[in-house]
């Protein structure tokens, strides 16, 4: 037990002088940084500079905060107050740069308007065609007979049911108009044959029209013109009669109504939104008779020559198919002359 005690004291005699050794050598500790940007803390007790003119309450400033109202930074809108618009966005903006321009619109009588959710991005057409008549006179003249010209005024009366869809009646007039040409007196006096011509009286038809690209281009440098292009159809009636040419001594032949049928391209140049030039081409399609070329021999049961009967006039290999294809140059107004968009523009 005493053996004990005299080295416990043995032991702390030896470690008191190292621990005392350590204590002189350790460096003392490092101070703890502050955080960037925090102010020192001022101590209340420490004794004011008087060189300082802070005063007791004075806040402090931080230099790394930016300062009230600048750039960037909003202000704070007091209660019940109405924002300002930005500058250079409102109405009164526009009427100070330029008094022209400034809105007359009752912005609360157009607030209170039902709004249109349809957009439309399609121009309107310059010249409306539905629920409008025209009214076409032309002149027209033969293309494709160059034995007789069968020349001659006409008219036309056309009722759109939709823009691009009509129906019509039309009319040409012939009668005492008809003319051989000089070709057909050189053709005949120099082969001492006579070629089978007819003349026209009248003819007229109902008419379908369908009107499929319109448009428009410049012209004049300095113009805008509004086209159309239709197409058209229809049956109808002509008057015709072969010219005695045979034998124009005996022979006399009167004017008879035949079942015709027409087609026909034409295209339409407006001038405004009533009045239009127009160019057509149409072919009148029918059966006609022609002059027999023979002259029948002998006579009759009735005791006449048979060359004076009419059952031996006509040539007995008709009627024959005819094609009288016509340019037909005019204008055309189309009445009402003003109207109202149903949709705005």
């Amino acid at each position: 037990m005493n053996q004990a005690r005299v080295g416990l004291l043995v032991a702390a005699l030896v470690a008191a002088p190292f621990a005392a050794f350590v204590t002189a050598v350790a460096p003392p500790a490092a101070a703890q940084p502050k955080p960037a940007g925090q102010p020192p803390k001022a101590d209340p007790k420490a004794p004011q500079d008087p060189k300082d003119p802070k005063k007791p309450g004075d806040k402090e400033i931080n230099l790394d905060e930016p300062a009230p109202g600048a750039e960037g930074q909003e202000q704070p809108v007091a209660e019940g107050q109405p924002e300002e618009p930005p500058a250079g966005e409102g109405l009164d903006d526009i009427c100070k740069i330029d008094p022209s321009a400034c809105p007359t619109i009752d912005m609360e009588k157009a607030a209170k308007r039902d709004l249109n959710v349809q957009m439309y991005a399609v121009q309107q057409i310059y010249a409306l065609r539905q629920g409008r008549v025209e009214a076409n006179l032309y002149w027209g003249v033969t293309m494709n007979d160059q034995f007789v010209a069968h020349p001659g005024p006409g008219l036309a009366l056309n009722y759109y049911i939709t823009n691009v869809l009509a129906i019509g009646i039309n009319g040409n007039l012939y009668a005492g108009l008809n003319s051989p040409s000089d070709f057909n007196f050189q053709a005949s006096r120099a082969a001492r044959v006579g070629e089978p011509i007819t003349e026209y009286q009248w003819n007229a038809n109902g008419n379908f029209t369908y009107v499929p690209v319109y448009g428009k281009f410049a012209g004049f440098s300095d113009f805008i013109f509004h086209y159309d292009l239709y197409v058209l159809g229809g049956v109808g009636a002509i008057s015709t009669r072969p010219i005695a040419v045979v034998d124009p001594d005996n022979r006399t032949f009167d004017f008879e109504p035949k079942i015709n049928f027409r087609v026909g391209i034409g295209l339409r140049i407006f001038f405004n939104r009533w009045f239009a030039a127009m160019l057509e081409v149409s072919d009148y399609i029918f059966f006609e008779d022609l002059e027999n070329p023979a002259i029948a021999t002998g006579v009759g049961a009735d005791g006449r020559p048979a060359a004076q009967d009419p059952e031996t006039w006509l040539d007995p290999e008709g009627p024959y198919f005819t094609n009288n294809v016509q340019a037909q140059v005019g204008f055309s107004i189309f009445l009402p002359p003003t109207w109202e968009y149903r949709l705005p523009k």
